[in-house]
């Protein structure tokens, strides 16, 4: 009995293994996904190589479209052209404001010179001198003052005749900070002379 089963055990076929060399699939290929062809492969590899390309061109781009815009804006500051000025100078309430400062003599542009005469009158050695231009500073600041709460009341009053629907909030600032600052050296550049009116 024995003997006979043995050669029964000998005579039957071994089970067959599957075929495993039809189961494998690329390394590289996503799990339960087919193995993409060779030139999708390349195209995406491809994509990946010009991606920093143009990351580089687009950054080139962008820094020529800031240099253009920063050459347009320093026209526009030169010439008073609205379309390219700073936000804060846009708008016919601050161009009336300009006009309005442009028009006119202020003292505060002056104090830069001023300022200097009185610097080199106090460095003199003389007690007479420095107690005249001590005077010359309080006389200088004070004036200053005056002017400038008169100018800034005057320039309200004229935005809210002139804009009576618009918002002129800090327009008064606007007008005073372009006060202190010499006529030539204004930016934007003064579009009108002293005496005339405001731009319409």
């Amino acid at each position: 009995m024995f003997r006979s089963r043995s050669k029964d055990e000998q005579a039957a076929p071994a089970p067959t293994s599957p075929d495993l060399t039809k189961q494998q699939r690329d390394p590289q290929a996503p799990k339960g996904r087919p193995t993409p062809k060779r030139s999708e492969a390349q195209a995406q590899r491809r994509s990946v190589v010009k991606a920093p390309t143009d990351r580089k061109a687009a950054a080139r781009r962008a820094r020529e479209e800031r240099r253009t815009a920063l050459a347009k804006q320093r026209q526009a500051l030169a010439t008073g052209d609205e379309r390219y000025l700073p936000y804060r100078d846009k708008g016919p309430v601050r161009r009336f404001a300009r006009d309005y400062i442009d028009s006119r003599w202020h003292i505060a542009e002056y104090f830069l010179p001023i300022a200097l005469f009185i610097l080199v009158l106090s460095i003199i050695q003389n007690p007479q001198t420095q107690s005249l231009s001590l005077v010359l500073w309080m006389g200088v600041i004070v004036m200053i003052v005056i002017d400038s709460v008169f100018t800034v009341v005057r320039l309200r009053k004229a935005l809210r005749e002139r804009f009576p629907n618009e918002s002129i909030k800090g327009a008064g600032l606007y007008g005073l900070m372009r006060t202190i600052q010499m006529r030539r050296m204004r930016l934007p550049k003064a579009q009108v002379n002293r005496g005339e009116a405001p731009r319409r």
